[in-house]
Protein backbone atom coordinates (compact mmCIF):
# COMPACT_ATOMS: atom_id res chain seq x y z
CA UNK A 1 0.00 0.00 0.00
CA UNK A 2 1.45 3.77 -1.23
CA UNK A 3 2.24 5.89 2.00
CA UNK A 4 0.60 9.26 2.36
CA UNK A 5 1.69 12.11 3.84
CA UNK A 6 -0.53 13.99 6.56
CA UNK A 7 -1.12 18.04 5.18
CA UNK A 8 1.33 19.96 5.83
CA UNK A 9 4.15 17.05 6.54
CA UNK A 10 7.25 16.98 4.37
CA UNK A 11 9.08 13.86 2.66
CA UNK A 12 11.78 12.93 4.00
CA UNK A 13 15.28 13.91 2.03
CA UNK A 14 16.52 10.80 1.45
CA UNK A 15 13.21 9.69 0.05
CA UNK A 16 13.09 12.50 -2.84
CA UNK A 17 14.43 11.80 -6.35
CA UNK A 18 15.33 13.75 -9.23
CA UNK A 19 14.61 12.84 -12.21
CA UNK A 20 17.17 12.91 -14.74
CA UNK A 21 16.41 15.37 -16.96
CA UNK A 22 16.79 18.02 -14.12
CA UNK A 23 19.94 16.36 -12.89
CA UNK A 24 21.44 18.70 -10.19
CA UNK A 25 23.24 22.71 -11.45
CA UNK A 26 26.80 22.19 -10.98
CA UNK A 27 27.14 25.93 -11.52
CA UNK A 28 24.90 28.94 -11.51
CA UNK A 29 25.73 31.84 -13.71
CA UNK A 30 24.23 35.04 -12.14
CA UNK A 31 24.25 38.07 -14.59
CA UNK A 32 23.33 40.95 -13.01
CA UNK A 33 20.61 43.37 -15.38
CA UNK A 34 19.50 47.08 -16.21
CA UNK A 35 18.56 47.70 -19.62
CA UNK A 36 20.38 44.82 -21.17
CA UNK A 37 17.15 43.46 -23.07
CA UNK A 38 19.08 43.01 -26.70
CA UNK A 39 21.56 40.84 -24.91
CA UNK A 40 20.28 38.61 -23.13
CA UNK A 41 19.36 36.10 -25.87
CA UNK A 42 22.51 36.36 -27.37
CA UNK A 43 24.30 35.54 -24.15
CA UNK A 44 22.22 32.19 -23.42
CA UNK A 45 23.22 31.45 -26.82
CA UNK A 46 27.13 31.68 -25.86
CA UNK A 47 26.81 30.34 -22.31
CA UNK A 48 24.82 26.92 -24.06
CA UNK A 49 27.76 26.89 -26.80
CA UNK A 50 30.61 26.97 -23.76
CA UNK A 51 29.11 24.85 -21.49
CA UNK A 52 28.22 22.25 -23.68
CA UNK A 53 28.24 18.60 -21.37
CA UNK A 54 28.16 20.66 -18.04
CA UNK A 55 24.85 21.24 -15.89
CA UNK A 56 24.51 24.99 -15.62
CA UNK A 57 21.93 27.62 -14.91
CA UNK A 58 21.90 31.23 -15.64
CA UNK A 59 19.70 33.54 -13.05
CA UNK A 60 19.68 36.77 -14.30
CA UNK A 61 18.53 39.51 -11.29
CA UNK A 62 17.35 42.44 -13.15
CA UNK A 63 16.83 45.78 -11.82
CA UNK A 64 13.17 46.56 -12.87
CA UNK A 65 14.90 47.66 -16.65
CA UNK A 66 12.40 49.48 -18.43
CA UNK A 67 13.23 47.91 -21.34
CA UNK A 68 11.82 45.04 -20.22
CA UNK A 69 15.12 43.03 -19.78
CA UNK A 70 13.30 40.81 -17.21
CA UNK A 71 10.63 39.66 -19.89
CA UNK A 72 12.70 38.97 -22.16
CA UNK A 73 14.84 36.43 -20.01
CA UNK A 74 11.55 35.00 -18.56
CA UNK A 75 10.01 34.45 -22.21
CA UNK A 76 13.51 32.61 -22.82
CA UNK A 77 13.20 30.71 -18.66
CA UNK A 78 9.44 29.40 -19.71
CA UNK A 79 11.09 27.38 -22.84
CA UNK A 80 14.64 26.66 -21.26
CA UNK A 81 14.25 25.28 -17.47
CA UNK A 82 18.37 26.23 -17.04
CA UNK A 83 17.02 29.84 -17.28
CA UNK A 84 15.81 31.93 -13.95
CA UNK A 85 15.10 35.32 -13.58
CA UNK A 86 14.83 37.23 -10.30
CA UNK A 87 12.79 40.88 -10.82
CA UNK A 88 14.12 43.05 -8.13
CA UNK A 89 11.37 46.09 -7.18
CA UNK A 90 12.64 49.02 -5.44
CA UNK A 91 16.23 48.09 -5.15
CA UNK A 92 18.98 48.59 -7.52
CA UNK A 93 22.60 48.11 -7.39
CA UNK A 94 24.98 45.68 -8.74
CA UNK A 95 26.61 44.08 -5.71
CA UNK A 96 23.18 43.50 -3.98
CA UNK A 97 21.56 41.69 -7.33
CA UNK A 98 25.21 39.88 -7.50
CA UNK A 99 24.53 38.80 -3.45
CA UNK A 100 20.79 38.39 -4.19
CA UNK A 101 21.38 35.75 -7.32
CA UNK A 102 24.43 33.87 -5.67
CA UNK A 103 22.45 33.27 -2.62
CA UNK A 104 19.24 31.77 -4.40
CA UNK A 105 21.38 29.72 -6.19
CA UNK A 106 21.96 25.75 -4.72
CA UNK A 107 25.24 25.04 -7.22
CA UNK A 108 28.41 24.70 -5.55
CA UNK A 109 30.03 26.75 -7.76
CA UNK A 110 28.94 30.21 -8.62
CA UNK A 111 29.94 32.38 -11.50
CA UNK A 112 29.51 36.42 -11.79
CA UNK A 113 29.45 38.21 -15.69
CA UNK A 114 28.16 41.13 -17.06
CA UNK A 115 25.27 41.13 -19.45
CA UNK A 116 26.99 43.02 -22.21
CA UNK A 117 28.64 40.50 -23.79
CA UNK A 118 32.33 42.17 -22.39
CA UNK A 119 32.86 39.02 -20.81
CA UNK A 120 34.41 35.79 -22.87
CA UNK A 121 32.04 32.90 -21.85
CA UNK A 122 34.37 30.50 -23.72
CA UNK A 123 36.67 30.61 -20.27
CA UNK A 124 33.86 29.32 -18.23
CA UNK A 125 34.68 25.70 -18.41
CA UNK A 126 38.06 26.39 -17.61
CA UNK A 127 37.08 28.40 -14.44
CA UNK A 128 35.12 25.72 -13.69
CA UNK A 129 37.47 23.15 -13.86
CA UNK A 130 40.11 24.86 -11.61
CA UNK A 131 37.47 24.72 -8.76
CA UNK A 132 36.84 21.23 -9.55
CA UNK A 133 40.39 20.59 -8.88
CA UNK A 134 39.36 21.52 -5.21
CA UNK A 135 42.36 23.51 -4.74
CA UNK A 136 41.65 26.66 -5.63
CA UNK A 137 38.39 28.74 -3.96
CA UNK A 138 38.25 31.71 -6.60
CA UNK A 139 38.63 32.33 -10.45
CA UNK A 140 38.77 35.65 -11.74
CA UNK A 141 39.05 36.68 -15.16
CA UNK A 142 42.03 39.47 -15.47
CA UNK A 143 42.17 42.18 -17.77
CA UNK A 144 45.91 43.15 -16.91
CA UNK A 145 48.25 40.07 -16.82
CA UNK A 146 48.86 36.96 -18.86
CA UNK A 147 48.83 36.39 -22.52
CA UNK A 148 46.37 37.35 -24.09
CA UNK A 149 45.07 40.20 -22.08
CA UNK A 150 43.51 43.11 -23.15
CA UNK A 151 40.89 46.06 -21.82
CA UNK A 152 40.11 47.34 -25.32
CA UNK A 153 36.76 47.17 -24.47
CA UNK A 154 36.70 50.13 -22.21
CA UNK A 155 34.50 53.17 -23.96
CA UNK A 156 37.46 55.44 -24.17
CA UNK A 157 41.38 55.59 -22.99
CA UNK A 158 40.16 57.93 -20.01
CA UNK A 159 38.62 54.94 -18.26
CA UNK A 160 40.96 52.88 -19.12
CA UNK A 161 43.15 54.70 -17.32
CA UNK A 162 40.64 55.24 -14.46
CA UNK A 163 40.94 51.61 -14.09
CA UNK A 164 44.10 51.30 -13.68
CA UNK A 165 44.41 53.72 -11.16
CA UNK A 166 41.25 52.41 -9.42
CA UNK A 167 43.10 49.03 -9.44
CA UNK A 168 46.54 50.40 -7.99
CA UNK A 169 45.02 51.60 -5.34
CA UNK A 170 43.04 49.18 -4.10
CA UNK A 171 45.96 46.57 -4.44
CA UNK A 172 47.96 49.16 -1.96
CA UNK A 173 45.76 50.44 0.31
CA UNK A 174 44.02 46.59 1.23
CA UNK A 175 47.46 45.16 0.09
CA UNK A 176 45.47 42.62 -2.23
CA UNK A 177 47.37 41.05 -4.93
CA UNK A 178 44.66 40.60 -7.71
CA UNK A 179 45.66 41.73 -10.89
CA UNK A 180 42.19 43.00 -11.68
CA UNK A 181 40.49 43.81 -8.26
CA UNK A 182 37.97 45.46 -10.56
CA UNK A 183 36.99 42.63 -12.95
CA UNK A 184 33.57 41.97 -12.62
CA UNK A 185 33.91 38.22 -14.35
CA UNK A 186 34.51 35.84 -11.57
CA UNK A 187 33.40 32.45 -10.37
CA UNK A 188 33.49 30.85 -6.77
CA UNK A 189 32.33 28.69 -4.39
CA UNK A 190 29.14 29.64 -3.57
CA UNK A 191 29.86 28.78 -0.09
CA UNK A 192 32.79 31.35 0.48
CA UNK A 193 29.43 33.88 -0.39
CA UNK A 194 27.00 32.53 1.84
CA UNK A 195 29.66 32.50 4.70
CA UNK A 196 30.12 36.23 4.58
CA UNK A 197 26.85 37.16 2.98
CA UNK A 198 26.11 40.06 6.56
CA UNK A 199 29.55 41.69 5.63
CA UNK A 200 29.21 42.33 1.95
CA UNK A 201 27.86 45.71 0.89
CA UNK A 202 24.67 45.51 -1.29
CA UNK A 203 25.52 49.25 -2.15
CA UNK A 204 28.66 48.54 -3.58
CA UNK A 205 29.44 48.61 -7.17
CA UNK A 206 32.66 46.20 -7.19
CA UNK A 207 31.48 42.64 -5.78
CA UNK A 208 35.08 41.04 -6.58
CA UNK A 209 36.44 43.52 -4.20
CA UNK A 210 34.47 43.07 -1.50
CA UNK A 211 34.72 39.50 -1.29
CA UNK A 212 37.81 39.09 -1.72
CA UNK A 213 38.71 42.08 1.04
CA UNK A 214 36.11 40.80 3.21
CA UNK A 215 37.03 36.92 3.35
CA UNK A 216 40.44 37.84 3.07
CA UNK A 217 43.96 35.79 2.98
CA UNK A 218 42.18 32.11 3.48
CA UNK A 219 41.11 32.35 0.31
CA UNK A 220 43.14 30.46 -2.46
CA UNK A 221 43.06 32.92 -5.77
CA UNK A 222 44.02 31.80 -9.35
CA UNK A 223 43.63 34.26 -12.17
CA UNK A 224 43.03 33.75 -16.01
CA UNK A 225 43.54 36.32 -18.65
CA UNK A 226 40.82 37.30 -21.15
CA UNK A 227 40.25 39.96 -23.77
CA UNK A 228 37.51 42.58 -22.63
CA UNK A 229 35.37 42.98 -26.06
CA UNK A 230 33.77 46.17 -27.10
CA UNK A 231 29.78 46.77 -25.77
CA UNK A 232 27.24 45.38 -28.38
CA UNK A 233 23.88 46.81 -27.17
CA UNK A 234 23.44 48.88 -24.14
CA UNK A 235 24.87 51.35 -22.42
CA UNK A 236 28.18 51.69 -19.78
CA UNK A 237 26.36 52.25 -16.03
CA UNK A 238 29.49 53.70 -14.89
CA UNK A 239 29.16 57.18 -13.96
CA UNK A 240 29.97 59.54 -10.66
CA UNK A 241 27.79 57.50 -8.47
CA UNK A 242 29.70 54.79 -9.43
CA UNK A 243 33.14 56.43 -8.83
CA UNK A 244 31.72 57.64 -5.48
CA UNK A 245 30.14 54.11 -4.73
CA UNK A 246 33.72 52.69 -5.41
CA UNK A 247 35.50 54.68 -2.79
CA UNK A 248 32.99 54.31 -0.36
CA UNK A 249 33.42 50.46 -0.40
CA UNK A 250 36.87 51.09 -0.35
CA UNK A 251 36.12 53.24 2.97
CA UNK A 252 34.08 50.95 4.57
CA UNK A 253 37.59 47.97 3.87
CA UNK A 254 39.81 50.51 5.48
CA UNK A 255 36.72 51.60 8.66
CA UNK A 256 36.22 47.78 9.20
CA UNK A 257 32.57 48.43 7.61
CA UNK A 258 31.89 51.78 9.88
CA UNK A 259 31.91 53.99 6.53
CA UNK A 260 29.79 52.91 3.74
CA UNK A 261 29.02 53.54 0.14
CA UNK A 262 25.80 55.34 0.66
CA UNK A 263 27.19 57.01 3.73
CA UNK A 264 29.58 58.85 2.24
CA UNK A 265 27.55 60.19 -0.98
CA UNK A 266 25.44 61.10 1.69
CA UNK A 267 28.51 63.32 3.50
CA UNK A 268 28.89 64.36 0.20
CA UNK A 269 25.80 66.06 -0.24
CA UNK A 270 25.75 67.19 3.12
CA UNK A 271 28.78 68.98 2.48
CA UNK A 272 27.03 70.81 -0.50
CA UNK A 273 24.24 71.69 2.03
CA UNK A 274 26.86 72.69 4.55
CA UNK A 275 28.07 75.00 1.68
CA UNK A 276 24.01 76.35 0.72
CA UNK A 277 23.30 77.01 4.32
CA UNK A 278 26.48 79.06 4.86
CA UNK A 279 26.15 80.89 1.56
CA UNK A 280 22.36 81.72 2.49
CA UNK A 281 23.51 82.63 5.94
CA UNK A 282 26.17 85.07 5.06
CA UNK A 283 23.42 86.34 2.16
CA UNK A 284 20.98 87.03 4.88
CA UNK A 285 23.18 88.21 7.30
CA UNK A 286 24.14 91.30 4.86
CA UNK A 287 20.75 91.90 3.82
CA UNK A 288 19.93 92.06 7.91
CA UNK A 289 22.57 91.90 10.02
CA UNK A 290 20.54 92.13 13.14
CA UNK A 291 18.75 89.31 13.72
CA UNK A 292 20.54 85.86 13.52
CA UNK A 293 17.96 83.49 14.10
CA UNK A 294 15.86 84.20 11.34
CA UNK A 295 18.96 84.32 9.48
CA UNK A 296 19.48 80.99 10.98
CA UNK A 297 16.34 79.50 10.22
CA UNK A 298 16.56 80.73 6.27
CA UNK A 299 19.63 78.80 5.82
CA UNK A 300 18.44 76.01 6.93
CA UNK A 301 15.65 75.75 4.38
CA UNK A 302 17.83 76.22 2.23
CA UNK A 303 20.70 73.30 2.97
CA UNK A 304 17.31 71.27 3.97
CA UNK A 305 15.73 71.36 0.39
CA UNK A 306 19.79 71.56 -1.18
CA UNK A 307 20.09 67.73 0.60
CA UNK A 308 16.78 66.33 -0.13
CA UNK A 309 17.14 66.88 -3.91
CA UNK A 310 20.70 65.73 -4.38
CA UNK A 311 19.60 62.81 -1.91
CA UNK A 312 17.10 61.24 -3.87
CA UNK A 313 19.09 61.64 -6.85
CA UNK A 314 22.30 60.22 -5.68
CA UNK A 315 22.26 58.63 -2.40
CA UNK A 316 19.40 56.76 -2.32
CA UNK A 317 18.53 56.97 -6.39
CA UNK A 318 17.90 52.98 -6.19
CA UNK A 319 14.99 53.80 -4.30
CA UNK A 320 14.13 57.15 -5.78
CA UNK A 321 10.94 58.86 -5.13
CA UNK A 322 8.80 60.31 -8.18
CA UNK A 323 5.79 62.16 -8.32
CA UNK A 324 3.85 62.35 -5.36
CA UNK A 325 6.04 60.05 -3.69
CA UNK A 326 8.61 63.03 -3.96
CA UNK A 327 5.67 65.54 -2.54
CA UNK A 328 5.00 63.52 0.76
CA UNK A 329 9.09 62.21 0.87
CA UNK A 330 9.92 66.10 1.08
CA UNK A 331 7.44 66.37 3.82
CA UNK A 332 8.92 63.56 5.55
CA UNK A 333 12.45 64.64 5.44
CA UNK A 334 11.47 68.34 6.89
CA UNK A 335 10.02 66.80 9.64
CA UNK A 336 12.72 64.55 10.30
CA UNK A 337 15.06 67.63 9.76
CA UNK A 338 13.09 70.26 11.86
CA UNK A 339 13.89 68.09 14.99
CA UNK A 340 17.66 68.74 14.45
CA UNK A 341 16.91 72.25 13.49
CA UNK A 342 15.27 73.00 16.61
CA UNK A 343 18.84 72.13 18.24
CA UNK A 344 20.22 73.82 15.75
CA UNK A 345 19.39 77.11 15.46
CA UNK A 346 19.06 76.91 19.81
CA UNK A 347 22.95 76.00 19.93
CA UNK A 348 24.25 78.30 16.75
CA UNK A 349 21.96 81.28 18.03
CA UNK A 350 23.66 80.37 21.90
CA UNK A 351 27.31 80.28 20.08
CA UNK A 352 26.83 83.22 18.27
CA UNK A 353 25.56 85.04 21.53
CA UNK A 354 28.72 84.20 22.73
CA UNK A 355 31.40 84.91 20.36
CA UNK A 356 29.56 86.76 17.20
CA UNK A 357 31.15 84.54 14.37
CA UNK A 358 29.06 83.78 11.66
CA UNK A 359 30.78 80.87 10.49
CA UNK A 360 31.83 79.28 13.99
CA UNK A 361 27.67 79.40 14.73
CA UNK A 362 26.03 77.97 11.58
CA UNK A 363 28.69 75.12 11.27
CA UNK A 364 28.16 73.81 14.46
CA UNK A 365 24.08 73.99 14.32
CA UNK A 366 24.51 72.30 10.99
CA UNK A 367 26.73 69.70 12.43
CA UNK A 368 24.01 68.82 14.81
CA UNK A 369 21.38 66.67 13.11
CA UNK A 370 23.87 65.17 10.77
CA UNK A 371 23.84 61.44 12.01
CA UNK A 372 19.67 61.54 12.73
CA UNK A 373 18.74 62.80 9.62
CA UNK A 374 20.60 59.67 7.75
CA UNK A 375 19.55 56.99 10.16
CA UNK A 376 15.78 58.63 9.77
CA UNK A 377 15.99 59.56 6.63
CA UNK A 378 16.98 55.72 6.05
CA UNK A 379 14.33 54.47 7.67
CA UNK A 380 11.06 56.71 6.86
CA UNK A 381 11.84 58.40 3.76
CA UNK A 382 14.21 56.47 1.29
CA UNK A 383 12.90 52.74 3.11
CA UNK A 384 13.36 50.01 1.04
CA UNK A 385 10.39 48.99 -0.59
Amino acid sequence: MDSVLAVGESAPLHSLKVPASQAVVELSIVVPTFCEAENVAVLVERVEDALSGHRWEIIFVDDDSADHTAERAKTIASQDQRVRCIRRVGRRGLAGACIEGILSSAAPFVAVMDADLQHDETLLPRMLEQLESGEIDLVAATRYAGEGAGAEGLANARRGQLSRIANASVQRLLSMHLTDPMSGFFMLRREIVEAHADDLCADGFKILLDIVATAGSRLRIAEVPYRFRPRQAGESKFDTRTAIEFAGLVLSKLSFGVVTPRFLVYALVGTTGLGVHMLALLGYLAFDGNHFAPAQLFATGMAITNNYVLNNLLTWRDRRLRGWQMVRGFAGFCLISTAGAIANIGVAEWLFAQEPKWWLAGFAGAVMGAVWNYSMSSRLVWQSR
